[in-house]
């Protein structure tokens, strides 16, 4: 093995102690290590965010935050930091700081989710795909995955219900890192550890998240001078259809009402606000049948993120098309064609029919983690096909943004979330 591939895996050395204190004015929350006994040693996170950064991982054991008269998460809630060698069904690898990250950041939009069997497959603790619905956690998993099945490769799988067979079967056709769910069925599991590598984690509490929705934890963000700054954490105030306010603005003396969304189109809006809650900032996400059909991440500008989503989707759809009937990734195929007269022709075909179905994104609605500050990003979206739009609301330029989905033909539904999901 060479040097470099060495790096990943050679577990860090754990200067940590064994407690950590941290006092609040005069309350007091006292954090024990966790460590789990794997093949004879004493082990705790694999590294950190890089192999050249040792970590440790902290549960709460004493102690629970009273702060402006609400109280928070205390100690016996734990999920992630819960985990015990009896909940770690395969170490496989042991886990590292972002696979359980990811668990976690999974968790945090799981609890918004416990309505129906969802599936999310996360990396580098943004979801790639994600989907809800009634006919269970294997066909919303299949769903998931293929709204991105290029970002998928390597990533956590997460569910909300019982794993069974068929879920499982699925998750060892491709390579993953990391499964978790609130329990495993006994031939999913055997199904699961021919995967040598695979983490597998048995997480009970997943199958109550939703007690854990509107009571928050103390989020603490590390400046890189040694300083923190703390806060209640984000608690979504969108928990059913009923909750989004109508997208009005006034301006000039004229008042501005944007068409309410349908059943079909509050429950999307709903499932998509929901995933929100766990995407980078800048974003928005597209979604449609409780299955979102695209996620831009992480960008300076609202526009930008519509872009980089609306890309990212035909990429999806065209990858979606190539693996499904020729056997091979987007990628590949275009590699192929380069060469190939006859490969050449199916790309070019593929690459027709992306455009004509303009990535699958007609039909979908959009929630956006901040205010549209122009229409820009909003006609964007009408471009694509998009039935509804959610948003924050509270621009001055409300007025303009629900003109652009008045003057859509057909006519675009609009809500307020009347609050942001920035995520940093």
């Amino acid at each position: 093995m060479s040097d470099l591939k060495k790096m990943y895996h050679t577990l860090q050395q754990d200067p940590f102690p064994a407690d950590m204190k941290l006092t609040l004015g005069d309350q007091e929350l006292v954090f024990r290590k966790r460590t789990w006994e794997i093949d004879g040693q004493t082990k705790g996170l694999r590294y950190g965010e890089n192999p050249d950064q040792p970590a440790a991982l902290y549960e709460l054991a004493q102690g629970q935050l009273e702060i402006g008269g609400v109280k928070f998460i205390g100690a016996g809630q734990g999920l992630v930091s819960a985990l015990t060698e009896e909940h770690m069904l395969q170490a496989g690898k042991h886990p590292g700081k972002t696979n359980l990250t990811d668990v976690d950041n999974a968790l945090n939009i799981l609890q918004y989710l416990s309505a129906k069997p969802a599936a999310l497959i996360l990396k580098h603790n943004n979801p790639c795909g994600a989907a809800w619905t009634d006919e269970g956690v294997a066909v919303a998993l299949k769903r998931a995955f293929e709204a991105d099945r290029i970002a998928a490769f390597g990533g956590a799988v997460v569910v909300n219900r019982k794993l069974d067979l068929a879920t499982a079967e699925l998750i060892n056709s491709v390579y993953f890192e990391v499964v978790a769910a609130p329990e495993f069925d006994a031939d999913a599991l055997a199904v699961l550890k021919k995967k040598k590598n695979l983490r597998i984690l048995e997480i009970p509490g997943i199958a109550e998240l939703e007690k854990l929705s509107r009571t928050p934890f103390l989020d603490i963000k590390s400046l890189s001078d040694g300083g923190m700054v703390l806060q209640f954490s984000f608690r979504n105030a969108i928990l059913s259809a009923d909750d989004f306010l109508p997208a009005e603005a006034e301006k000039d003396g004229n008042a501005f009402v944007a068409r309410a969304p349908s059943r079909q189109e509050a429950d999307d809006l709903l499932f998509a606000w929901a995933v929100e809650a766990g995407v980078t900032s800048n974003s928005v996400i597209f979604a449609r049948d409780g299955v979102t059909t695209a996620i831009g991440t992480g960008e300076q500008d609202r526009v930008g993120c519509v872009l980089l989503a609306v890309t990212k989707a035909y990429i999806k759809y065209a990858d979606l098309l190539a693996s499904k009937e020729l056997g091979k990734s987007l990628f590949e195929l275009k590699l192929a064609a380069i060469k190939d007269p006859e490969m050449k022709k199916q790309l070019d075909d593929i690459d027709r029919r992306t455009e004509e179905a303009r990535g699958g994104l007609p039909g979908s609605v959009v929630v956006s983690d901040g205010f549209f500050p122009f229409r820009d990003g909003v006609d964007l979206c009408i471009d694509q096909g998009v039935t509804a739009i959610a948003q924050p609301g509270g621009s001055i330029r409300d007025h303009e943004v629900i003109q652009a989905v008045n003057e859509a033909t057909p006519q675009v539904a609009m809500v307020f979330t009347g609050q942001r999901s920035f995520k940093h």
